[in-house]
């Protein structure tokens, strides 16, 4: 395991924002996470899981600890089942199984995270979540042991899942899918739909807000006049009022003020309280 140094945490966000790591490293398979997981263990160092880079805001400063870059890329299907590693595209997961006529992650076309952080969140849109066809999980714990679970032995809910709960690393998935002939009809709608709604290709980290169900945290915020203001470099997108985007420089400090505003306003306009969906990860442990 080769570990490096101050190594910049904007480059590997979809916020485009955050310091250098204390130190980094790569896994590429089971046994990498395992080894790296020990090694923080063993040494005292707080880590942190990263992905696709995606619903992660990092501090300004940094993180002083361990990132964990996941790059678990094996994927293979066998008939309705298919393996997966955690560090895999979350998207191109749900690309590859519908053009191959499997119903069960359609949905996920589009979702810029990788397969981990998705079971991680039990990310959903468009009526699909991950546990829904989630079959197994592979975990790596601070110790470096490697564990299988079943989903039965699992809770989850809406952004929800039992991994929120506990340290270590998700390392692999199975899923079970369904044939169906219009599984790919179904996603290419879907991607359709959220290209014309949401801000792709502006820097983000996806929606910031969870749905204060049965409202939609993106119509409230609209509803408050928010679209387009801005603090700093952060602005709430002008496409998808539950999108903060980067617009060029912005700094960590930035999207929070700005969070933290559209919060405040929805709540004395509306009534209704927002809870961030994003990660925030903070420069030290507690």
């Amino acid at each position: 395991m080769r570990i490096e140094e101050r190594r910049s945490l904007k480059e590997l966000t979809t916020f485009g924002i955050g310091g250098p790591a204390r130190y980094f490293c790569e896994a590429v398979s089971v046994e990498d996470l395992s080894e790296a997981l020990e090694h923080c263990h063993q040494n005292n160092i707080p880590f942190f899981i990263l992905g696709k880079g995606s619903n992660t805001l990092f501090d300004d400063r940094g993180f002083d600890g361990m990132v964990i870059l996941n790059k678990i890329f094996h994927m293979e299907q066998k008939g309705s089942v298919v393996e997966v590693g955690a560090g895999y595209s979350f998207s191109l997961l749900g690309v590859q199984t519908a053009r191959k006529g499997w119903s069960g992650l359609e949905f996920a076309s589009g979702i810029p995270g990788s397969v981990g952080g998705a079971i991680y969140m039990n990310a959903g849109a468009s009526g699909g979540e991950t546990f829904t066809t989630l079959s197994t999980v592979t975990f790596v714990d601070v110790y470096g042991e490697v564990h299988i679970y079943p989903k039965e032995s699992l809770k989850w809910g809406y952004r929800f899942s039992s991994f929120q709960n506990m340290k270590g690393a998700i390392a692999a998935a199975r899923f079970e899918l369904s044939p169906s002939e219009e599984a790919r009809k179904k996603q290419l709608s879907i991607v359709d739909y959220r290209t014309k709604t949401q801000p792709y290709g502006a820097m983000s980290a996806g929606c910031v807000f969870r749905n204060p169900v049965p409202q939609s945290a993106g119509a409230l915020i609209e509803k408050c006049g928010l679209k387009g203001f801005r603090i700093g470099g952060a602005e709430v997108s002008t496409l998808h009022a539950n999108f903060l985007i980067n617009s060029g420089g912005a700094s960590a400090a930035d999207i929070l003020a700005l969070a933290h505003h559209v919060k405040e306003v929805v709540k004395e306009k509306t009534g209704a309280d927002l809870e961030m969906e994003v990660r925030v990860i903070p420069y030290s442990s507690p």
